[in-house]
């Protein structure tokens, strides 16, 4: 009855913690967020979707200056630029895939099951990418 080295144990145990926290998270994303259906400023997930309308109609200039196209009271960007250019990416899929969802004036509000799709895999997509291998490399 040979135990495992502390080695392998290791080895193991990083992909499995990975695994459970990506469970984790994509249990949270089967429940309702605050502000769901709540006009007039919907929440959280209304917030990120906002921002990804922002920077894909709005010059980079314009996303932290009150404007015509951009009502700062209304969910303004107050993220560092490197967050706000992370919004443009997934508005630029968002635009590919699903353009309801960061039509410029017309999209506040948007609550659909694919572009909650979209919006929610997204955050797996950055936790994989980004996050977990940065908390591996650290740790």
């Amino acid at each position: 009855d040979a135990e495992p080295s502390p080695e392998l144990a290791a080895r193991l145990a990083a992909p499995f913690l990975v695994l459970l926290a990506l469970l984790l998270r994509y249990a949270c994303s089967l429940h309702p967020y605050s502000g769901h259906a709540q006009p007039p400023m919907f929440g959280d997930y209304e917030a990120h979707r906002h921002w990804a309308e922002i920077t894909v109609n709005l010059p980079a200039r314009a996303w932290y200056a009150q404007g015509a196209d951009n009502d700062l009271h209304y969910w303004g960007i107050d993220y560092p630029p490197l967050s706000a250019f992370l919004s443009w990416l997934v508005g630029t899929l968002a635009q590919r895939t699903h353009p309801q969802l960061v039509a410029l004036h017309t999209s506040r509000g948007h609550e659909s099951a694919p572009t909650k799709l979209l919006m929610r895999g997204s955050v797996l997509a950055v936790d994989l990418l980004v996050y977990f291998p940065a908390v591996l490399l650290l740790a």
